[in-house]
C-alpha cells in the first residue's frame, strides 16, 4: 500500500483533516519562485508543522536560491523531513543532509528520467512530478505513470508520485506505477490554498483501495 502525503497546507484546519483522514505526511510550503497560493511564510510553516503529531511526517516543501538557505529554513522550522525543487548538485543535496540531518527529498520531472538517476544515490527520496520551467511542482498536471513505474524500478531511492493526482485516479495511478508513496496538493482543493476535507479523506482511502482493485 503506497503513503500518502497531502501537501500544500495553508491552514491549520486543512492539516487536522489530513491528519485525522490518516495522511503519512504533510507538506508545507515556503519560499518558493512562483506565485503559489499554497505558499505561506516561514513563521506560518513552523506554526503549522509544529502541531503535526508523532508518527506522522512533517515535510517542509521549499525552493530557494542556496542550499545554505535551505539549511536555515530547516533549523528555522523544525520539519521532520525537507523536499526541495529546483536544480541542486549532487555536492549541495550532501551538504544539505549533513548540515540539517534531516531526509532530502528531491522533486524531479517525469519527463526527465536521467536526472532522476543521476541524483539517485543521494536523495533520500524522489518525487516524480509534472514540473513548470523553473522546476516547480504543483501544476496539477499528470504524466505517464506506467513509465514512473518503469523508472522507480531502476531506482534504489523510494519514488514519491506527484502530479495532477486526485481522488478518483489515485488507484489507477499506483496500480500503474507502484510507488512508496503518493502526493497530492491541487487535487484535494476547494480552491487554491484551501483544501476539501472530504477529498482528502478520500484520496486517502482511495489509496489505500488500490490492493483491492488490482
Amino acid at each position: 500500500m503506497a503513503r500518502v502525503k497531502v501537501c500544500g497546507l495553508a491552514r491549520d484546519a486543512d492539516l487536522r483533516a489530513a491528519v485525522d483522514a490518516g495522511a503519512d505526511a504533510v507538506g508545507v510550503i515556503t519560499e518558493v519562485p512562483v506565485d503559489s497560493p499554497r505558499e505561506v511564510d516561514p513563521a506560518t510553516a513552523a506554526d503549522l508543522l509544529a502541531d503535526v503529531p508523532p508518527f506522522v511526517t512533517a515535510t517542509l516543501v521549499t525552493m530557494p536560491d542556496s542550499a545554505e538557505r535551505v539549511v536555515e529554513l530547516v533549523r528555522t522550522i523544525g520539519p521532520d523531513a525537507v523536499q526541495i525543487h529546483g536544480e541542486w548538485t549532487p555536492d549541495e543535496i550532501r551538504y544539505i543532509r549533513a548540515e540539517t540531518q534531516r531526509k532530502v527529498i528531491l522533486a524531479v520531472d517525469a519527463a526527465d528520467p536521467r536526472r532522476a538517476e543521476d541524483l539517485d544515490a543521494v536523495a533520500d527520496a524522489l518525487v516524480l512530478d509534472s514540473t513548470d520551467d523553473s522546476g516547480a511542482g504543483g501544476t496539477g498536471e499528470t504524466h505517464d505513470w506506467t513509465r514512473a513505474g518503469e523508472l522507480a524500478d531502476r531506482l534504489a531511492s523510494p519514488v514519491v508520485l506527484a502530479g495532477g493526482l486526485t481522488p478518483d485516479t489515485v488507484a489507477e495511478a499506483i496500480r500503474a506505477a507502484d510507488p512508496f508513496a503518493v502526493d497530492v496538493a491541487s487535487g484535494v482543493e476547494l480552491e487554491g490554498g484551501r483544501k476539501d476535507h472530504n477529498a482528502i479523506a478520500r484520496f486517502v482511502a482511495n489509496a489505500g483501495r488500490e490492493m483491492e482493485l488490482a
